[in-house]
């Protein structure tokens, strides 16, 4: 008998898609605890379904990270019977039906509790899903911290002349800025003043060449 729902669930899911869409939209399944967002280790996880058809077949399903659909449970009302996956007691899930809300208990959510939880509906042999419930742990993120260059012992210590020693332009210090400058003027002023003597001499053979003979 304890394998017959998993059975009426498997031989279900080939009717699923007619005539369940409008019932999908109106179930719902979330958590008993409106503000929890993710369960957290070792926590007493508490879902309820809501709006579903009273006296139809009922069950809580867990659709994991695989893909694979899971079966939890199933609860019978006119018979008042609750099968659980292979056996009829559970030592990690408790469904009940309580003012009119089909509520599944996880007495310790683990990581093999987590998923995406639906409460499904059987009428007339078609499955109908209500919304899913995610739960799953919280994720963490790590952030690396920024990597600083290493202080030498010697940082606080760092003089003109370090610094100068380090310059890609280590021919010039301060130093040696006189003579740099010197030398830089003494190389702009000797093509000007080859250009001076050039044009004296010019005009000069201009000159002596329009000279009137005697």
């Amino acid at each position: 008998m304890a394998g017959s729902p998993a059975l009426l669930l498997l031989l279900s899911l080939g009717l699923c898609c007619t005539g369940a869409q409008g019932q999908r939209n109106k179930m719902e399944a979330r958590f008993l605890n409106r503000n929890l967002k993710h369960p957290q280790e070792g926590q007493r996880l508490e879902l309820e379904c809501l709006h579903y058809k009273r006296y139809r077949p009922l069950f809580w399903i867990r659709l994991e990270k695989d893909g694979r659909l899971h079966f939890i449970v199933s609860c019978y009302p006119w018979y008042s019977t609750t099968y659980y996956w292979g056996d009829n007691k559970s030592t990690q899930f408790e469904a009940s039906l309580r003012d009119n809300t089909f509520r599944l208990v996880v007495k310790s959510f683990r990581a093999q509790d987590e998923g995406t939880y639906f409460c499904v509906n059987d009428i007339n042999q078609v499955l109908h899903f209500s919304s899913g419930q995610p739960a799953f742990f919280p994720v963490t993120t790590t952030t690396a911290a920024p990597t600083t260059p290493a202080a030498t012992t010697q940082s606080s210590q760092v003089t003109t002349e370090d610094i100068s020693q380090h310059s890609p332009n280590t021919g010039i210090s301060n130093e040696n800025t006189p003579h740099f400058c010197h030398k830089i003027v003494m190389w702009v002023n000797l093509p000007c003043a080859c250009l001076l003597l050039l044009t004296a001499i010019t005009i000069t053979i201009t000159h002596c060449q329009r000279r009137p003979t005697v």
